[in-house]
């Protein structure tokens, strides 16, 4: 009897295990592509501009295999196993295929380019989201009452603003209650559809492509627009492939086939029958799905999915944030963690301002869902072609996969992925030109901060004399040393810190002990501690520290000093001064780099985070040294 309790008890905590992860997948992962079926059925039958049976079929059978073809085949099963240790989203993926080329080389910039306009157009989809997401939710007000229409605005913008101001206190405190909801969610999408699935069994033929196919060819003046719609069924896939590293491939993958697929298949399908029985059930096939009084629960319970779709949507744009932050593809921002336990939870106070800024602005300039999914889809087709180009370069060259294996999978996946960014591109003069004006604005910083940062970098080192030489001067020995430790924050170590050199000019001292820290952000999410300080010892005092962090985490100065102690580097804190170079940086007449953009990188990099805060430095052991430099 014993036994056989000693036996069960790891059984039901491993079912528990597998219960809770599932229930955070389904919370974090699946909350935007779950919330679709508010809105991706009526646009794509309305597209379709008719009812009849083979419109519905047609319509149906296409968003069925774009599920199918998109989610489960591409991403599922393809796509996130093109991991960076583990890691996933399309910046970790631009730096897993940028191992294939050389810094130098055309192919490197091409293929940052890629991965910097998906990261781009993932922020013009982060504003699109919850405003269409929160919209459609609330708009079930009209069905149940006509006269809450003029409220529809107005409660989503309340909804959002709640949602946005809630950001700084980070989604740990709510992250137990998303999955339960999430899942409640999605059983309630499968049973109404079920219903209506039991009713009218007829429509299980959309299963059959050739309905889509024939839709599409005897439909030719509307292709376009249908397949603009139908994309709408897939947006939120790229998530399954950017929380990689939160859940895992095979927690995705499952819940994806077990639960989230199943639901939204027959959700899709019980849309469609209650349209064909009823053709004035157009008017909102979602919401009539349910009774009477039915609507007011559906409601709340969709209001609440949508707002739990947004947050994951916004947790991504802040993580994708600090990843470019650490990269070096952003300035220096303001980036705080809200969770002692999980990693992954940040919030970025700037970005979150932008966004809430962005979302409201499309919530008051559409003021419909049905108006908004004319912008939507753009953003998300990009992604979803880059991600497919930079994923089959990292399954080539970085994880040998055989040319015969790659060429006719990812043909099929740019096929479908060009197919529906092409009818999305009809889209921008009705609204799309939105999301991709957003991108264009993201992508401009990204590219402008880089440019000039490699510039800057390149002027810094035009004049530096280099360590070595430096320390083999015959007055080094000879200088005045004072008692303590003098750490100067470095960009590049061989080099003698101009901040060095102005603290000779002006004090005409040395401190006993001084090291030259550098921090190198490598290609991988995270560094073992192990791995994280090198300290090189060198004449009269010198040492040269270098501290590699992931593009996953932040530098943390302090922290570094004491893992240096075990490598006989002993920086007392009450001891040790921090010696910051500050430049003010001018607009050069050197030619190489436009003049606005060189001004505007000024202006980023006035903006940016100041050294102390960024690198956790205290405060009163800091000593800042200014210059100039030209670009």
């Amino acid at each position: 009897m014993s036994q056989s309790l000693a036996l069960a008890q790891p059984r039901e905590r491993s079912t528990g295990a597998r219960l809770a992860l599932t229930l955070g997948v389904l919370g974090v992962v699946y909350g935007d592509i779950g919330t679709s079926p508010l809105y991706a059925f009526k646009q794509s039958i309305l597209a379709a501009g008719g009812l009849s049976a083979a419109h519905v079929l047609g319509v149906l059978s296409l968003m069925i295999w774009a599920l199918i073809l998109v989610v489960t085949v591409k991403y599922v099963l393809v796509v996130m196993r093109a991991d960076n240790r583990g890691e996933g989203g399309i910046l970790a993926l631009t730096v897993l295929a940028l191992h294939s080329a050389s810094r130098r080389g055309r192919r490197h910039k091409i293929l940052l380019l890629l991965g910097l306009m998906g990261a781009a157009l993932f922020y013009g989809d982060g504003v699109l989201t919850p405003a269409i997401s929160v919209l459609s939710a609330v708009e079930g007000l009209e069905i149940i009452a006509p006269d809450l229409e003029s409220y529809v605005v107005p409660v989503a913008v309340a909804l959002l603003l709640g949602l946005f101001l809630f950001q700084r206190f980070g989604t740990a405190r709510v992250g137990l209650v998303f999955g339960p909801v999430i899942a409640l969610w999605f059983s309630v999408l499968g049973l109404l559809g079920l219903m209506q699935v039991i009713h009218h069994p007829d429509i299980l033929r959309a299963f059959d492509p050739r309905h889509g196919l024939a839709l599409l060819w005897h439909e030719p003046g509307q292709a376009t627009a249908i397949l603009g719609a139908v994309v709408l069924t897939v947006t939120g896939a790229e998530a399954l492939y950017a929380d990689l590293g939160h859940f895992g491939r095979r927690a995705i993958g499952a819940t994806w086939l077990r639960v989230v697929l199943p639901a939204l298949l027959l959700n899709y399908l019980g849309q469609g029958a209650l349209v064909l029985s009823d053709p004035a059930a157009l008017a909102n096939p979602f919401y009539l799905l349910v009774p009477a009084w039915g609507l007011v629960p559906l409601v709340i319970l969709a209001s609440a999915a949508t707002i739990i779709a947004s947050q994951a949507v916004i947790s991504g744009a802040f993580s994708l944030t600090q990843q470019a932050v650490q990269l070096g593809y952003l300035p220096r921002l303001r980036v705080r963690h809200t969770s002692a336990d999980a990693k992954g939870q940040v919030y970025v106070p700037l970005m979150n301002g932008l966004l809430l800024v962005g979302v409201l602005f499309v919530v008051l300039a559409f003021k419909s869902s049905d108006s908004l999914a004319t912008a939507y889809g753009i953003a998300v087709t990009g992604t979803m072609t880059l991600t497919a180009i930079l994923a089959a370069v990292a399954m080539r060259v970085v994880l040998r996969w055989p040319l015969l294996a790659i060429l006719p999978l990812f043909a099929l996946f740019l096929a479908v992925d060009l197919l529906f960014l092409g009818a999305n591109l009809t889209k921008v003069v009705e609204g799309g030109w939105l999301p991709l004006a957003f991108a264009a604005t993201t992508f401009l910083v990204m590219t402008s901060w880089i440019a000039g940062r490699r510039r800057l970098l390149a002027q810094r080192s035009a004049g530096a004399i280099s360590l070595e030489e430096f320390l083999g001067l015959p007055s080094v020995p000879k200088m005045r040393r004072v008692p303590g430790t003098a750490v100067y924050l470095v960009a590049e170590p061989r080099y003698t810190p101009t901040a060095l050199l102005h603290n000779l000019k002006h004090n005409k001292v040395l401190h006993e002990r001084v090291a030259l820290l550098a921090i190198q952000v490598e290609d991988v999410p995270r560094v073992a501690n192990a791995e994280r300080v090198t300290v090189e010892h060198l004449a009269h005092g010198f040492h040269r520290i270098v501290a590699r962090y992931g593009f996953l985490e932040e530098p943390h100065v302090p922290r570094v000093l004491a893992l240096a102690r075990a490598q006989d580097l002993d920086c007392p804190p009450m001891e040790t001064s921090f010696f910051v170079g500050r430049e003010k940086v001018a607009a050069g007449k050197a030619a190489g780099m436009a003049i606005w953009r060189k001004r505007f990188f000024i202006l980023l990099n006035r903006a940016m985070l100041n050294a102390t805060d960024y690198f956790r430095l205290p405060p009163n052991r800091v000593v800042e040294l200014g210059g100039q430099i030209e670009i």
